[in-house]
């Protein structure tokens, strides 16, 4: 069987879980992919695969979003790219980095950001299990057992 390509893995996920992070947020925050974000900790402005923003948000001056109005990333795991967006997002103090890795067909999910560019918690879930996404004072469930892996056809 061929393997899935890389972009198509990650948009699939992408878009599915924008999707199931929007209904149940029903107008208590925005789930964004691709929106543009300045982390003070990042050398540039970043654009997440998906970022889930705070009710209110609203862009600064130069049109983007601050980090602090950020309230988790979700990003599709790539081989080769670095860790500048997690110290960035850590650093900054977004409460929730989620990587989903669809070669390892699994999720981790970061907590507890540290001003040193570390999140002090992570927890790794096996695709086919939910995650509890801890969001402003509510919770989102993101259920995993749809997203592709690059074997799936």
């Amino acid at each position: 069987m061929p393997e899935v390509p890389y972009d198509e893995l990650r948009w699939e996920i992408v878009f599915g879980a924008a999707v199931q992070l929007g209904e149940q947020l029903a107008g208590r925050g925005r789930v964004l992919s691709g929106v543009v974000v300045d982390f003070p900790a990042a050398p540039g402005p970043l654009a997440p695969d998906l970022a889930v923003l705070t009710p209110g948000a609203v862009r600064g001056p130069r049109g983007r979003y601050a980090a602090a109005e950020v309230e988790a990333v979700l990003e599709v795991a790539h081989p080769g790219r670095d860790h500048a967006w997690v110290r960035a997002c850590a650093e900054s103090g977004v409460p929730l980095y989620v990587v989903v890795d669809p070669a390892a067909a699994a999720c981790t999910v970061h907590t507890a950001p540290s001003p040193g560019g570390v999140y002090r918690e992570a927890e790794r879930v096996p695709f086919g299990n939910d995650l509890f996404l801890s969001l402003g004072g509510r919770t989102a469930v993101l259920r995993t057992d749809e997203f592709p892996t690059p074997g799936t056809a």
